[in-house]
């Protein structure tokens, strides 16, 4: 299981939808949503900005997470971008890797 981020912003349709619906609501339906890629909902926040939600979801990997963003971006209240989330063990792992890499122009 990895760990993503969602942010996402509502359409006009959406922000629509939100209205009729309601926030707990709508955090239902994507916990929902998350569930039945195989995750599990960790933390779901309104905010105010660019950004109307901010989630974090643990997923089986990145097709998952890929589904859960086409499903969302397809039905079309709202925009979605995903992060992948990376732990401090694993940066650890990764830094302990060497890796060949010739910059440009050396």
């Amino acid at each position: 299981m990895g760990k993503y981020l969602l942010q996402a912003s509502y359409t006009q349709e959406g922000l629509a939808g939100l209205s009729k619906e309601g926030g707990t609501s709508r955090r239902a339906a994507l916990t929902e949503t998350i569930e039945g890629a195989g995750g599990t909902l960790e933390s779901f926040y309104y905010a105010f900005g660019k950004d109307d939600l901010f989630i974090i979801a643990d997923l089986p990997d990145d097709a998952a997470a890929t589904a859960v963003s086409l499903a969302l971006g397809a039905a079309g209240a709202l925009t979605v971008s995903v992060t992948v989330l990376v732990t401090a063990e694993t940066v650890d792992e990764a830094i302990a890797r060497s890796v060949p890499y010739r910059p440009p122009g050396s």
